[in-house]
């Protein structure tokens, strides 16, 4: 009996080799490995091995070497359609019915294997040719070497809309199986189905059998409705159950390769370059259950990769969710968080393997990520707050499937909320507390050098570990940390000097500026010192106010904020202006702040949408929140009235 790829591949990742094989033998963890007496020779000393991550067993007393399928065959003696079908009922999966539309269907897929090779070959033959010299400048541009380039796979779409239509149609393949295949885009309201990629660069998806299955491409025009643009779902793709870099990576994770999983193809390719050969990416989605058993199949905790910014930290929230009610012991996520604004390809590219080693190297433990994200919004000056804070802890450590896992996360958590709302040891740390809790920002940001709160502690500190802010100087120094804090959003280095010119802003003001978010580590570093230094409510004047900044060491930082601020319509953030309109500038600014971070957020949630389904009702969304973006540039001063109360011309602007 034939059975088909998928189904024994379904087994193989539902059954780990050290499942099978623990039901007739005792196994000990050793190391990688798991090791026990053979099964099939009488032996005192173990000499029998298994390896999840290889998906075999070996038994050097006799040399039988084998998978599931073999060890059942071996040891039950049994024929393979036998073990097959016993392990189809350990795994609780139905046998399939092989019939003839089966057969077929099978046939089909080899047919759409052939197609999208095809298509591969077409699209590598174009990225080399005169045609491809665009596609070129994008991936040099990008530090995507030739080798990575043939590695890889890469290609490039022509803009014609009929280009791998026709090329396609001269080898003999139908457009109907173009269509089947996801290269073509086609419905009721098209009259000729056309190329669904055009004017892209090409990264091809293969399967862990390295087989092109699919494709990602990325625009070349900047007014491209999407970025990004996957195939379909298709026979052959299932983007959910696919990882980008899927068989390299796993054959590089089999021979002791840090599993890594980033967000994106051109991270990938850069990690690889970088020499992390284990690295694999979701394809166009948030990582899914199906993608996080595939990355522990080949690692006990896996290392997930995050951009530094808010949605790469919604997205390790999203997996910190994901894992919660999966872990079993010994299988964890960790998770490496980025400095701010940077992606792997940007980390790499500028600070090199080192920089990116040392990022992960501080990664963080999924109780960790879990912790900061339950504490990282909340204030917890009262007890039914803090009581709140128990109840979540509470519930997703009761969400947790696995009994010792459980128990161990509720030890963890309550040892962490003990430590957190222990009393303090004298006055004046219980004042600086008091002053924390009220003033803890509710988009409070951590990146790999900027982890503080308001008292200079790590954003979290995690139990029996070192404030994960203190990296290494290598990493500090490297030319992509320095860059990023070389500049800072005109509109935060704003609010920063007004508060500065004004202090009396925090008499009023105090909690508004504490919850703002912003994007720039040294603007935050600067407004937690600032908050600190008058104690929530601000010094007096504004020479006490840098006399202490400068008492903190910040006086370099305060001038870069001070240096930002360039333009003549910034009066009302220096001193002499009257305090009427510094308040009504201030209520402006503030209020253009928010929209523009709110903004910034839908834009990406609009980029994603459009990338996943390209309709007319998402490429509006789109545009009209680029046309919002750059409504709210250059407005700060746009008030009726605004400057009279500091004698400038009353004018409408």
């Amino acid at each position: 009996m034939r059975f088909p790829p998928q189904f024994l591949d379904e087994l193989r990742a539902r059954l780990p080799v050290s499942e099978v094989v623990g039901r007739r033998v005792k196994l000990k963890k050793a190391g990688r490995e798991w090791k026990g007496l053979s099964p099939f020779n009488k032996e005192r000393t173990p000499s029998f091995t298994v390896n999840d991550q290889k998906g075999f067993f070996h038994d050097f007393s006799s040399g039988k070497h084998g998978d599931i399928f073999g060890f059942v065959m071996e040891t039950e003696g049994v024929t393979f359609p036998e073990a097959v079908e016993r392990l189809a009922g350990l795994a609780g999966v139905p046998m399939p019915k092989l019939d003839k539309a089966e057969e077929a269907r099978e046939e089909k897929r080899k047919t759409l294997h052939d197609i999208v090779d095809l298509a591969a070959k077409f699209f590598e033959t174009t990225l080399a040719a005169r045609n491809g010299a665009k596609a070129r400048g994008y991936l040099a541009d990008r530090g995507i070497e030739p080798a990575m380039q043939l590695k890889f796979r890469l290609g490039y779409a022509p803009a014609e809309r009929f280009a791998l239509k026709e090329h396609l149609g001269e080898q003999g393949v139908s457009v109907e199986d173009m269509i089947e295949a996801g290269l073509l885009i086609a419905g009721d309201d098209i009259p000729v189905p056309f190329d669904r990629f055009r004017d892209r660069v090409i990264f091809p998806i293969t399967d862990f059998r390295d087989r092109v299955i699919a494709f990602g491409g990325r625009a070349l025009d900047a007014d491209a409705p999407a970025k990004y643009l996957n195939s379909p779902e298709t026979p052959l793709f299932h983007k959910g159950a696919m990882l980008y870099n899927g068989a390299p990576a796993r054959a590089a994770a089999h021979t002791g390769a840090q599993v890594i999983a980033v967000e994106g193809y051109v991270d990938v390719i850069a990690m690889v370059t970088a020499g992390f050969a284990a690295t694999f990416a979701p394809l166009g989605t948030a990582l899914t259950e199906e993608q996080l058993g595939l990355l522990w199949k080949l690692a006990d905790e896996p290392i997930l990769c995050f951009d530094g910014d808010s949605a790469g930290r919604r997205a390790a929230y999203r997996a910190v969710d994901l894992a919660i009610p999966r872990l079993k012991p010994g299988k964890s996520v960790r998770f490496a968080l980025l400095p701010e604004g940077q992606d792997p390809d940007d980390l790499v590219r500028s600070g090199g393997r080192a920089a990116m080693s040392e990022v992960l190297a501080a990664a963080w433990p999924l109780a960790d990520m879990l912790w900061a994200r339950e504490t990282e919004a909340g204030s917890f000056d009262t007890p039914e707050r803090r009581a709140a804070l128990e109840a979540r802890v509470a519930a997703v450590a009761a969400s947790i499937g696995d009994d010792a896992v459980r128990k161990y996360y509720r030890q963890d958590f309550e040892q962490r909320l003990r430590q957190r709302f222990a009393p303090a040891q004298n006055s004046q740390s219980q004042n600086r507390e008091q002053r924390y809790d009220r003033q803890q920002p509710r988009g409070a940001q951590r990146n790999a050098q900027y982890g503080a709160n308001r008292s200079g502690r790590s954003w979290f500190e995690p139990t029996g570990r070192a404030p994960l802010s203190l990296l290494s100087p290598r990493l500090s120094t490297s030319p992509i940390v320095r860059g990023s804090r070389s500049t800072m959003p005109t509109r935060e280095a704003l609010i920063l000097v007004s508060v500065i010119n004004h202090p009396w802003l925090l008499e009023t003001h105090a909690e508004e500026f504490s919850e703002l978010e912003f994007q720039h580590p040294d603007a935050d570093l600067l407004r937690r010192a600032i908050l600190d230094a008058g104690g929530g409510h601000g010094p007096s004047d504004a020479q006490t106010q840098r006399a202490a900044l400068a008492a903190r060491g910040l006086n370099s930082v305060l001038g870069r904020v001070e240096t930002a601020i360039t333009h003549a319509s910034d009066w009302p953030a220096r001193a002499g202006a009257a305090p009427e309109d510094v308040v009504q500038w201030w209520t402006h600014v503030v209020t253009l702040h928010r929209k523009q971070r709110t903004l910034n957020k839908e834009l990406k949630e609009a980029e994603r949408a459009l990338g996943e389904e390209p309709t007319e009702a998402n490429l509006a969304w789109l545009r009209d929140v680029q046309q919002r973006l750059a409504a709210l540039e250059g407005s700060e001063a746009l008030i009726e009235g605004f400057g009279l109360s500091s004698g400038r011309s009353a004018r409408s602007l």
